[in-house]
């Protein structure tokens, strides 16, 4: 009998076959450090964008990955670089004219625009960890400026002094040659303004571990390398950190990857293994441009979660890493819709299809059951028909299609009904358009209302999908899409639908007929 770790070290999910990298690097030592280091670094210039949480995310899911196929224990570091000088203020935060009065501050010495936490930089921490909570992440967070203030990043910065000029060579091989002139791995705290200095660097001193350059006034200045006097540019920074906390794997967005050479230098050059890695590509907004925190472009955390439940936008992240992903309002419907046909399949399927279904690595293996007896899709139609302001007003009609459903038995279902309807007003009814059908298209749905009509069965949903289907064919839709594209067209003002036999089930057999009739007669298309 296959055993669950057997089958984790041949499946083709990508979530095992990153755990089988990272499991490599130890095939004959455990890690001297104890544990399996797995990392996701943030930068908290702006607000946490959705891209952030792929990243946690993901990782998570090779983590677990990785617990199946070995025994090594496994830590997950979230970092954020909040020491980092505020180099433009965001677009999307409040008391604009304030923040730039501490450009190049460090965002922990910068002052919250929110009036909430200490800082600008908790403030973004803070707002993290609360997502990152949010999705019962198993995590530990580290703040730059306490791994640079506590004197945990002090031997790496020691010994960056030591072979400054080994880092320096591999940075200066990527740089233009003007920036060649000023460039240094260090930047200097100014003691007088607090600003983060990029100025050029003096002097070394590699044996007292302290760097000479002249501070904005022009005064010369001696500071040591340690005690968060002093960071490191953030390529540098990079290959230090996985160095000095001895990173087993990471993984980071498309426009990194010409970076990886550089860091992967630096850490050996600290004596550090350089981890494995992994490249995604990137999130794109409507317009198809790359999501930035700064612009506050694109989907945000919170906006996912007003309009569906967290499993969905886990399922999004796990759909293939290596393509770019679009990332709107639009793309919610599907995302939940396909998260629950993942779920329904997962109970029949072998142990090789379950690991390979994204529910599993979505849920770490303990796989809840579906209760959506009625597909989000089919949700936001019924929203749109029965004009329905809250869930409530879908609760009637979902009880006569499902008995057995309740907002207690089907909590999930319940929430997704509130979903829909907010969706719904938000979205749907703002750009829905409806129109007036062609002569050949009334005929079609004059021929239906009057099958409706006559119908004696159960409203079960396959044998009205099997009517309408008949109707489009007797009245010569070639191909036959185009006669369900013409019924939501007219009946829901919509390119794309629910299977529309489905649709009538819960909709109800007399209450398709009546919207079918006040379509024919240009009730619809004239609200």
């Amino acid at each position: 009998m296959t055993t669950l770790r057997d089958a984790a070290m041949q499946s083709k999910a990508w979530p095992f076959e990153e755990a089988r990298r990272v499991l490599k690097r130890y095939e004959k030592k455990d890690p001297d450090k104890g544990y399996v280091l797995f990392e996701t670094g943030y930068g908290p210039s702006g607000l946490p964008h959705i891209g952030t949480f792929g990243e946690v995310a993901r990782t998570t899911m090779i983590r677990r990955a990785f617990e199946i196929i070995s025994d090594i224990p496994t830590r997950l570091f979230c970092f954020s670089d909040d020491m980092d000088g505020m180099r433009k203020v965001p677009e999307n935060v409040p008391n604009q004219d304030m923040l730039r009065q501490h450009l190049q501050e460090p965002l922990t010495t910068v002052p919250d625009p929110f009036g909430e936490h200490d800082s600008f930089g908790d403030h973004n921490n803070a707002m993290l960890r609360r997502f990152l909570d949010t999705f019962g992440f198993e995590y530990e967070f580290i703040s730059a400026t306490e791994f640079y203030r506590s004197g945990r990043f002090d031997d790496t910065l020691r010994l960056a002094a030591e072979r400054y000029d080994a880092i320096m060579e591999v940075m200066l091989a990527s740089l233009r040659e003007e920036r060649q002139q000023t460039y240094s791995c260090f930047l200097p705290i100014s003691p007088k303004t607090g600003k983060v200095l990029y100025v050029p660097i003096k002097h070394v001193d590699a044996k007292n571990g302290t760097i000479t350059f002249d501070d904005e006034d022009g005064q010369e200045l001696t500071l040591p390398v340690t005690g968060g006097q002093v960071k490191l540019q953030w390529k540098p920074d990079f290959g230090a950190r996985w160095a000095a906390l001895d990173v087993d794997f990471e993984m980071y967005g498309k426009d990194h990857s010409t970076n990886t050479p550089i860091y992967d230098g630096i850490c050996r050059i600290l004596g550090g293994r350089a981890p494995e890695h992994f490249t995604y590509e990137l999130f794109l907004d409507q317009h198809g441009q790359k999501i930035s925190k700064s612009k506050g472009n694109g989907l945000s955390i919170d906006e996912w979660l007003t309009y569906a439940a967290t499993e969905s936008l886990s399922y999004f992240m796990y759909q293939k890493p290596k393509t770019a992903k679009r990332m709107y309002f639009d793309v919610i419907p599907k995302a939940v819709d396909e998260y629950h046909q993942q779920l329904r399949a997962y109970p029949d399927q072998t142990l090789d299809q379950q690991l390979a279904n994204p529910v599993w690595h979505i849920h770490g293996g303990d796989v809840p059951a579906s209760d959506m007896v009625v597909p989000f899709q089919m949700l936001l139609n019924l929203a749109s028909v029965a004009g329905a302001k809250d869930k409530e007003g879908l609760w009637g009609f979902i009880r006569r299609y499902a008995p057995e459903a309740s907002p207690e038995t089907h909590p999930g279902l319940d929430r997704a009904a509130g979903f829909a309807v907010r969706y719904f007003t938000d979205f749907v009814a703002p750009t829905r358009q409806f129109r007036q059908p062609t002569e050949v298209e009334r005929r079609a749905m004059e021929d239906l209302a009057g099958r409706l009509a006559a119908w004696d069965q159960p409203a079960d949903p396959e044998a009205l999908q099997s009517m309408v289907f008949a109707i489009g064919k007797d009245h010569g839709f070639e191909p036959l899409r185009d006669w369900f594209a013409a019924l939501y067209q007219v009946l829901l003002g919509a390119d794309q639908g629910p299977r529309f036999g489905g649709f009538i089930a819960l909709y109800g057999i007399d209450e398709t007929r009546a919207l079918i009739e006040k379509a024919l007669a240009g009730e619809l298309a004239e609200a």
